[in-house]
């Protein structure tokens, strides 16, 4: 598999979009993920840049649940 430098995270209740590119810009990666292997999902990653939505009420405070889990990751 190509490198991935960067994903995308799409926050829900309970099923997540990830989207993953490489260093050029192109689509690696498109999954579904749910909330029970999204830790072992980027566990599996090399380092790389995330982004997730941080907006107030966002699924209950999830992107800041999620920001802190990855910070535990090393990231």
């Amino acid at each position: 598999m190509t490198e991935i430098t960067t994903v995308g995270v799409d926050l829900a209740k309970s099923v997540f979009q990830v989207h993953g590119i490489d260093a050029e810009g192109a689509v690696v990666l498109r999954r579904q993920l749910r909330r029970s292997q999204m830790l072992e999902f980027f566990q599996r990653l090399m380092p790389c840049l995330v982004g997730m939505e941080g907006r107030q009420g966002c699924a209950t405070g999830s992107s800041n649940r999620w920001r802190r889990r990855g910070a535990s990751l090393g990231a």
